[in-house]
Order: structure tokens, then sequence, then C-alpha cells
């Protein structure tokens, strides 16, 4: 168990105690021991008590950490969730309305479940209570309806590591089986896992299957395709048995989209067909008899990869080695975990050349974004930090809020002491794509913009992203000269993979950024590079691809040009 589920356990009992109209104090204390243990820099699991002593916590909450570890959780939650109707505590995930309001729901309308709450915003009863909006009643419909269309979902990053596992095991018990599908093609989004067993008797994989203990097996199961999920997860696995003859047609069918697959051979026969009647050892030699160079299945999405051919054929894409230094981190002097030295130490340990350092700007108040004067401190510990390393530079860097006007976040004399500014919406983000476009494009076009950050403000699974015209956008950073993220966060990937090849058209410099608050959020760069790799990102169109001295020209540059 990670520190993220076990803080978000307090979360949970702080939030079902209100609801439940315990005492605030009650409220607040285990608010507050899930902030604490947010500060904390090592596994929760492996603290001393000692050590959880530090940063605030009695007896009370040590014990309860002591039978997480033992249990998986307290008695104390277990009870109150046995107690509370699962649709009503999946409210509590509609953002807006807090634990008094549902309560309200729960017990003035009798409303326990989602779609019971989604039916009475439909029939306009909720905005018979007190202190519910019209707007209100609107936005909890939506987001319902958005919860509900994620369900069986999750992040690429989150079924990475078990799905690369299972494979392994599988394979361990003697069977002829690859990964394929969503996660082959490094998808944000999985709703299933999938792979190709090569084996003339189904019923020899299915007893195998069906002997791992962690493995369910649903009903919906075929002759010659296992479905099931693994325990405690909501992603359905799906194992497809084959000839064992036809083993790498399969595999290459099902680690391409129907877009790819239905791409016209010379002959005016489909991909698809032709991968299906041929003799084949390797998903290669089906390229190479259909006279096409191979794809990687990142790009397999009858997008832009076939304008690449046998005579053009594709580019070395962006691997994790090739990115020497970082952009867009945030450090205690905002809302990060670490400090100034903390995070450049471990970027040295990673092997980078240079820490760009972005906090908050001053309007972010929710971020403890920096004052002027705060920015003046900041700016004289970098400088005494750089003065001691060799081959290793912090830039000095700021997310400057957007405002509404698009504006950024500091007058110019200020903006002008950056080593480079990433300029990010992060509030007013109810908008047309009309006002998000426009507010956009005024940030773009200011002269001490260096790079638009996370460009639709979207939150996977969680949020919608602000609609925006992506092509003016782009065509705006291709004349302004600036640089989009890929903002690696697994829960953003934004800019989207689908926009990169057309940034990469025109001539715009992708930066891979982790936005990481933590040290170990600077390895979220891994994710951005898959994006990359998808929308045919190449090391030589990815500014944190560049040498120190590269990067640092790169700036001056830019700053010559204010």
């Amino acid at each position: 168990m990670n520190n993220s589920q076990i803080i978000q356990q307090f979360k949970l009992m702080g939030s079902l105690l209100e609801l439940h109209q315990a005492n605030s104090f009650q409220v607040r204390a285990y608010q507050k021991v899930a902030d604490n243990l947010g500060e904390l820099q090592i596994n929760i699991i492996d603290a001393s008590p000692e050590e959880l002593t530090t940063i605030g916590l009695g007896k009370k909450f040590l014990d309860k950490i002591e039978e997480i570890k033992g249990t998986g959780t307290f008695h104390e939650l277990a009870d109150l969730l046995a107690k509370t109707p699962k649709g009503v505590i999946d409210m509590l995930n509609i953002k807006g309305i807090g634990a008094k309001k549902i309560y309200a729901l729960w017990k003035e309308l009798g409303l326990e479940s989602l779609d019971a709450l989604l039916t009475a915003c439909e029939n306009d009863e909720v905005t018979k209570l007190k202190g519910f909006a019209k707007k209100t009643q609107e936005n909890i419909a939506q987001q319902i309806l958005f919860m509900k269309a994620q369900q069986g979902k999750a992040l690429y990053a989150d079924v990475e590591q078990v799905a690369y596992e299972l494979e392994k095991t599988l394979q361990a018990q003697g069977l002829q089986v690859q990964l394929v599908g969503e996660i082959v093609r490094r998808l944000e989004i999985v709703e299933k896992i999938q792979y190709i067993i090569g084996h003339e008797n189904p019923q020899v994989v299915f007893k195998t299957l069906n002997s791992l203990s962690y493995l369910q097996q649903n009903k919906n199961s075929g002759l010659f395709t296992w479905r099931g999920k693994i325990n405690n997860t909501s992603v359905e696995i799906e194992c497809k048995i084959v000839n064992p003859k036809k083993f790498y047609n399969e595999i290459f069918i099902h680690s391409s989209s129907i877009y790819h697959l239905r791409h016209q051979l010379k002959n005016q026969e489909s991909l698809l067909t032709f991968a299906k009647n041929i003799e084949a050892n390797s998903e290669e030699e089906i390229y190479k008899k259909a006279f096409l160079p191979y794809y990687i299945p990142e790009i397999r999405e009858g997008d832009f990869e076939f304008k690449y051919t046998q005579d053009n054929p594709p580019p070395s894409f962006i691997e994790t080695n090739d990115l020497k230094g970082t952009l867009h981190n945030h450090s205690t002097y905002s809302d990060g975990k670490n400090t100034l030295s903390d995070m450049a130490d471990y970027c040295q340990e990673l092997g980078y050349q240079y820490l760009g350092i972005s906090d908050h700007s001053k309007t972010a108040f929710y971020a403890n974004g920096l004052s002027e004067e705060r920015l003046v401190q900041q700016h004289q510990e970098i400088d005494e930090l750089n003065s001691s390393y060799n081959n290793f530079k912090i830039f000095k860097g700021i997310e400057s809020d957007i405002l509404g006007d698009g504006s950024l976040d500091y007058a110019d004399d200020v903006l002008a002491n950056f080593d480079f500014i990433v300029a990010s919406i992060h509030s007013g983000l109810s908008m047309t794509e009309k006002k998000a476009t426009e507010r956009l494009i005024t940030a773009i076009e200011n002269p001490y913009t260096t790079i638009l950050g996370h460009p639709t403000g979207r939150l996977l699974l969680r949020r919608e992203g602000y609609p925006i015209n992506h092509a003016k956008i782009i065509d705006a950073c291709a004349e302004n000269n600036v640089c989009i993220e890929i903002n690696a966060n697994p829960w953003r990937l934004d800019i989207d993979w689908r926009w990169v090849n057309y940034a990469l058209e025109k001539n715009v410099l992708i930066s891979i950024n982790p936005d990481a608050h933590i040290n170990e959020g600077l390895l979220d760069m891994y994710y951005g590079t898959l994006v990359g790799r998808k929308g045919g990102l190449t090391k030589e169109m990815t500014l944190n691809s560049f040498s120190l001295e590269e990067i640092s020209e790169y700036f001056n540059k830019q700053k010559s040009k204010r």
C-alpha cells in the first residue's frame, strides 16, 4: 500500500464523519492528519512511530496506521463505510458539493445512488433543496454523466506494471503469450488489458489462468477467449487463444487500431485482410511483405504514420534517455514537497544536466504562489546553489497563471528576471472554445512566454478539459516561437498525443514536463515520453533533449527578443 492510498483513507474518514454530522473537531483532526502525512518524504508503511510523531501524529493515529499495516484499513473507517450506502460515498467525488449538501440529498430526498441523483436532477427536484441553485444541479448532472462514462477505465500508469507482470507470469507457466492492445499502443486511458496466447488446447490455457488466485474469470468468456479481472480492479482482462501458426498475425492485428488496419495497399487490399492471410514469424515480416516500413505499435492509429514509406522510413522517436533536463517543477517555495536543493540533487542522481524550477505565480494563492518579495529570495538561493555546481544548473522559471484576459501574472520588469516562463490556466475553467482559445493565444503572443503549459487543463477520468481550437493554438505557438509542453503527469498528458504531430509539422518544439511536486514526480517524464513517441516526436524536436549548453543558448536567444 502506497502513501497516497493511506492518505486517502484518512481523507475519506474526515469526509464520512462530516457526512454523518460528527463534531467539527473530529473532522478537522482527520483532515490535518491527511495533510501532515502528505508532507512525509518516506513511505508511511516503513516509517517508525518516532518519525510519524515528528509530523504531529499522536498515539490514536499511530495505532490506526499500525492497523492499516496489518489489515489494509482501520475499524472506524470500516464501520462508517458499512453504515453508508455506496452510492452516497460515490457522491463525495462530485466536485462543488461538500458532505453537508450530500447529507441533504441523502436524507431529505432519499437519494442513495448516482443514478437516483441523476434522475432527480433531470426532474428538477434538486433545486427544491435549500442551497442548490439551478447551475449547481446542472453541474451535478454533468459530472455524474462524466463519471459514468469513465467506469471500467483506468489510467495507463495505473495498469502498465500489472499488465506486464501478468505477461511474465504466464510466460513462466510455459505459455506462448504476448501483451497487445491499448497497453502496447500506449493509450492514455485503458479499458481492457489484452493478451494473445498461442496454444492448440484452450482448456489447458483456461486451467492455467484459473489457477492464479488473483484472477477472476467472467461469465462472458468464450471457447477461445478467457475474460476476467484482477482482484480489486475495474479493468477487464482478455486472453485470446489462437493457433500457434497465427500467433504473430494476431499480435499484429490486436496491436493496431482499426484505422491503421483499414489502410489500403497498392493492390487495394486492406492491411487487415493481408495480415490475416499470410504466414509470418514476426510483425516486422508482415510489414516487409506488405512493402511497408515497420511501424511501432504506438503510432498505429491511421493518422500520420503512412507518410513514412520504405524509401522514407520512420525516424527514431524520443526515448527517456534522450532527455537531458527537466522543466516545470515545483519546490517548497510554492506547493512542492521538496526543497530546491533536494530536487537539484535528485535530478543529478537521475543523470540530468539541469533543473527548471517553475513554482506557482502570485495569483495562485491556493498553491502558495510567490510574491515578488519571495521571488527575490528564491532567485538568491538559486544563485547560491548554482555557484556550488559543476556541469549542472538550476534555471529560474515560473508557472505563470494566465489571467482572465490572457495576461501573465507579473509586471514586465518582474517577468524579465526569469530564464523561462511556463504559461498555464488554473482558474476560470468554464469557458467556451472561443474564449479559451483567445485567452491562450493572448498569452502565447506575450513575448515573455516560453512554454505553453497543459493547454486544455484536463484531468483524465476526473475532469474534462476546457474546449480549445488546437490548430489555432498550435499555429499561434509557431508564429510566436513558443514551445508546447506535454505535461507528463499521468492525470494530464496534455497536450493530447493526437495533436503532437500537427505541432511538429508546424515546427513547434515540444517540452516533456513532469509538473513534479515531489522528487519522485520527475519520473513521470517516462509517461510524457510515451505520449511524445505516440505523436511522432523526435529528439531533435524536444526542448529538454537539448544539452545544458544548448538550452542555455536557447533561453538567452528567447530573452534577447523581448
